[in-house]
C-alpha cells in the first residue's frame, strides 16, 4: 500500500536535500507525518474559527475569516503579477499585521518565503537572494531609519532574479508595488478561482528558514509542508494551546522560534496573537493591559518594559500567564509569579520544553524533553559518535520526523554535520539523566562558547546558570574579556533583578564560593547593565558585550596613561 503513495514531489528543487525516502516513509506508516499541507492546515482553522480574534493590538483587529479573505486576495493577486509556485520571496519586515498577511498570501499561492532579517543589508540579501534566486522582495515601507524601498530597488542590480518589489506598509514609493492596493484589486470570487489552480505537495518545501549561526553568512533551511505543520502541532499538543489563550511574543514572526512554536501553533488552533509594530513601554503595557496575554516570550527589555503592568495583576492573572524562557525560569518566575517554561530550539529541528508536570528542579535547571516522542537525541564526545554517560557533557545529535537531513546547496559542507545515518550533528552540549523514568536534558551551552583562561576553558553557560540562581540576578551574559597574562578573563554582564542595582563582585565571588563553584570559573569582573545588546533577530548578542568590554577596557588604559603622564 506504501509503494503506491509518493514522498517525493514531482517537482524536486535543485539545491533542496529532501528527506531520507526510507525514513519519510516510515513516519508516514506510523501516521507521524500526513499527506496534509502546511498550508491547508491553515486553511481549515481559518474556516473553522471564522468569527474568532486572529490579531489583535493598537492598528486594529482582524477576525479569521478577515485573515482568510485578505490572504486568499494577495495570494491571487502575486500569480496574477506572474510569480508562479515555488518561486522564492524574501522577506525584509518588521513585526505588523501586513507581515502576517504577505506571509500566509505567500504561503497560499506556493511561493515560498525566505526568512530574511530586517536588518540585513546588501551582503546578507545580495547573497541569499542569487543563493534561492528569489523573485519577490517583501519589504516594510514605512521604516523612519531606513529606506528599505530605494534599498530593494538598489539590490536588483545584485540580484536581477528580484523583479518584483511588495511594499507592506505606508505610501507607496518607487517601483515597488503596494500590498493594500493587491488585496483592493482583486476580487475575492476571482483570487479563489485562482488559488483553485494551485496544487501544493506535503513533501515539498514550504518555508525557506535561516540557520542561527554566529559566523558568516546565515544557511539556508529547508522547511517542508507536512513536517513544519508535525512541528507546530507537536509544540501546541506538548503546551496544551487552547483557542482561548493569548500570544504575547513579540520577536520578529520570520524567526523559526515565533513561527515554528509559537505564532504558527497559535493559528493553528484558532488562539489570538496580539500584534505591535511599535516596541515601546506604552504600546507594549497596552497589549498585557488590553488582551491579558496567556503565553509571554520576553527578552530583557521587553520584560523590563511591560514589568510594572505586570506587577499590578492579581493572583488569578498571574495563574493563568506563562512565560518561555531558554534558561533562569527560576528567576522569571519569583519576578513574575507565573510559571516559565525553559525552552530549547533549533531552526533545523528539534524542540524541547519543560512541561507543567515536571518535577520542580528539572523545570527550574533542565531545559525539559523533546516535543514529539519520535525526536532522537544522541550525547557524544564532540566531533565522534563515541556516546557519553548519563550526567557527562556532550555534543547533541538529533534525528526525528520536523529535523533537516540538509542545508539548501550546501551538500559538500553538510557532510561534516551530519552523521552517515541523518542524524544533525548540533554543536551544542548536553548533560542527561532520568528522573521519575523519563529522561530530561540539560543544556550547556555551544562547544565554541567557553572562555580560554591560560588553557582552562570555561563554558560560559555553565557559568551564567550557577550566576542567575543568585538572589540579585535576572539575568546573566558571559564573555571572554582580552588580558595580556592569561588571553583572556571571565566577564559577567548582569541585569539585576529589580530593585537591586548595587550587586559587587565580591559579593558574587562569594556567592559562587559557597555554591561550590571552582575558582578558576568566577568572573574576574562584573558589569552591571540595565539589558543585553541583542542582534536582529532578537537574541542576546555577545559579540556587542565583548566589543563593549575591550571599548571599557581600553578607555580605562587610555586613563591611567594620562594620569601616570600627569
Amino acid at each position: 500500500m506504501m509503494q503506491s503513495q509518493s514522498v517525493r514531489p514531482q517537482e524536486l528543487l535543485a539545491g533542496v536535500r529532501y528527506p531520507d525516502e526510507d525514513r519519510l516513509r516510515r513516519y508516514v506508516a506510523d501516521g507521524v507525518l500526513t499527506q496534509e499541507t502546511l498550508t491547508g492546515a491553515f486553511r481549515a482553522s481559518f474556516a473553522t474559527h471564522a468569527d474568532r480574534l486572529a490579531l489583535v493590538g493598537p492598528e486594529g483587529r482582524l477576525t479569521y475569516r478577515d485573515l482568510d479573505e485578505k490572504t486568499e486576495r494577495l495570494g491571487a493577486a502575486l500569480l496574477a503579477l506572474g510569480l508562479r509556485p515555488l518561486d522564492r520571496a524574501v522577506f525584509q519586515c518588521g513585526n505588523s499585521n501586513e507581515l502576517l498577511l504577505a506571509f500566509l498570501g505567500c504561503l497560499k499561492a506556493g511561493i515560498i518565503p525566505l526568512c530574511s532579517l530586517q536588518a540585513f543589508r546588501k551582503l546578507e540579501l545580495g547573497y541569499l537572494g542569487k543563493l534561492c534566486e528569489a523573485r519577490l522582495h517583501v519589504v516594510q515601507g514605512d521604516d523612519t531609519k531606513f529606506d528599505d524601498v530605494a534599498f530593494a530597488q538598489e539590490i536588483q542590480a545584485e540580484v536581477p532574479s528580484l523583479s518584483i518589489i511588495l511594499q507592506t506598509r505606508g505610501e507607496r514609493r518607487g517601483s515597488a508595488l503596494l500590498l493594500a492596493d493587491l488585496i483592493e484589486e482583486m476580487p475575492l470570487a476571482h483570487a479563489r478561482a485562482i488559488l483553485a489552480g494551485v496544487t501544493l505537495d506535503p513533501f515539498q518545501a514550504a518555508v525557506f528558514q535561516l540557520s542561527g549561526g554566529t559566523t558568516g553568512v546565515p544557511k539556508i533551511i529547508p522547511r517542508f509542508q507536512s513536517e513544519y505543520l508535525y512541528n507546530m502541532r507537536a509544540v501546541a499538543a506538548c503546551n496544551g494551546y487552547t483557542k482561548d489563550d493569548v500570544l504575547f511574543f513579540p520577536t520578529p514572526y520570520m524567526h523559526n522560534l515565533n513561527m515554528g512554536c509559537f505564532f504558527g501553533p497559535f493559528l493553528l488552533t484558532g488562539a489570538t496573537l496580539t500584534v505591535t509594530p511599535d516596541l515601546g513601554e506604552e504600546s507594549l503595557r497596552g497589549l498585557v493591559r488590553d488582551y491579558q496575554p496567556t503565553w509571554f516570550g520576553v527578552a530583557g527589555p521587553i520584560l523590563t518594559r511591560i514589568a510594572p503592568e505586570l506587577e499590578q495583576s492579581d493572583a488569578s492573572a498571574r495563574a493563568r500567564r506563562n512565560f518561555v524562557a531558554p534558561k533562569n525560569a527560576a528567576g522569571l518566575t519569583r519576578l513574575t509569579g507565573s510559571p516559565t517554561h525553559h525552552i530549547f530550539g533549533m531552526t533545523e529541528g528539534v524542540i524541547m520544553f519543560t512541561r507543567k508536570d515536571d518535577p520542580q528542579e528539572i523545570r527550574d535547571t533542565s531545559v525539559g524533553s523533546p516535543v514529539s516522542t519520535h525526536d532522537e537525541v544522541k550525547l557524544v564526545s564532540p566531533g565522534t559518535e563515541d556516546p557519553v554517560a548519563d550526567g557527562e557533557p556532550g555534543e547533541a545529535l538529533f534525528r526525528g520526523p520536523y529535523t533537516i537531513r540538509g542545508y539548501y546547496k550546501s551538500e559538500k559542507e553538510d557532510v561534516t554535520r551530519f552523521t552517515a545515518d541523518g542524524f544533525y550533528r548540533s554543536g551544542d552540549l548536553m548533560t542527561s539523566r532520568v528522573v521519575d523514568g523519563k529522561r530530561y536534558y540539560f543544556f550547556f551551552g555551544r562547544i565554541k562558547d567557553v572562555v580560554d583562561r591560560g588553557g582552562e576553558k570555561i563554558n560560559a553557560e555553565e557559568l551564567e546558570n550557577v550566576v542567575n540562581l543568585h538572589p540579585g540576578v535576572l539575568a546573566c551574559a558571559v564573555v571572554g574579556m582580552p588580558d595580556r597574562v592569561y588571553g583572556e578573563r571571565v566577564c559577567a554582564f548582569v541585569i539585576p533583578k529589580p530593585p537591586a542595582s548595587d550587586l559587587t563582585l565580591a559579593q558574587l565571588t562569594q556567592y559562587l564560593q559557597e555554591a561550590g563553584l571552582a575558582k578558576f570559573k568566577w568572573p574576574e569582573r562584573l558589569e552591571v547593565v540595565q539589558e543585553f545588546p541583542l542582534t536582529a533577530s532578537g537574541k542576546l548578542s555577545k559579540v556587542l558585550l565583548r566589543q563593549q568590554i575591550i571599548q571599557l577596557l581600553e578607555a580605562e588604559t587610555a586613563g591611567n596613561t594620562v594620569t601616570e603622564g600627569k
